[in-house]
């Protein structure tokens, strides 16, 4: 069933204008400027929130690649499909700046010897693992839009099967793995923010007496 689905995917389910989205939306080097530009403006204009979101996702994410991704690609091993099978592949034109990809046609090939080699294992997905995180803590702090990053998550996750990158079930284990590590890390930097806030800082944990919660507005 696993590779019925994957060449289902990869082989018919294929058009060019989705051969260009696909392989955009798994280019992080397309994407980084903007990115960073969201990041530095939830640091200066979203005052506490958008500045424990930065830390929170910033620190989870960290931790996951190190404690999570690379442990089990290591323990685990799984080949990738186009390390073991002949599939599908796009290759986005190479350009200065990354985004003026967007502009050309790719190339599309199909995977031989020379890929045996490439990439690490297949599970987990990192590119599953980041944005599940990110859009499992878009939902916690910022609710009925963060969830819309979910729509992102779910073309990326689809992405990395289109591609030839990753099994049906290395995305699907992965993602179940990255909600519940974020909500994890999220429920222990919670705990964090309040046995140090309050001893530290307790002017500031008065107002923000949760990373999640709203600001605790002072009546005389």
């Amino acid at each position: 069933m696993d590779q019925a689905i994957f060449h289902l995917i990869n082989e018919r389910w294929t058009s060019p204008a989705l051969d260009l989205f696909m392989a955009a939306i798994s280019n992080v080097e397309i994407w980084k400027p903007l990115l960073i530009a969201l990041g530095v403006y939830a640091l200066i204009f979203m005052g506490f929130k958008g500045r424990a979101f930065v830390f929170c996702l910033v620190v989870t994410l960290l931790i996951s690649e190190q404690a999570l991704v690379r442990p089990l690609k290591s323990a685990i091993e799984r080949r990738r499909p186009k390390q073991v099978q002949t599939v599908r592949m796009v290759q986005l034109e190479r350009t200065h700046p990354e985004f003026l990809t967007l502009f050309r046609k790719p190339t599309i090939r199909y995977s031989d010897q020379t890929d045996r080699s490439k990439s690490g294992p297949s599970f987990p997905s990192g590119h599953v693992t980041d944005n599940m995180i990110i859009g499992t803590m878009c939902a916690l702090f910022f609710r009925r839009w963060g969830w819309l990053y979910f729509i992102l998550t779910a073309a990326i996750a689809w992405s990395r099967m289109y591609l030839g990158a990753h099994w049906p079930s290395d995305v699907i284990a992965t993602a179940f793995m990255a909600a519940a590590a974020a909500l994890l890390m999220m429920a222990l930097l919670e705990a964090l923010w309040r046995w140090t806030a309050r001893r530290w800082a307790p002017g500031l944990y008065a107002r923000h007496p949760r990373l999640l919660g709203e600001n605790v507005t002072q009546t005389s």
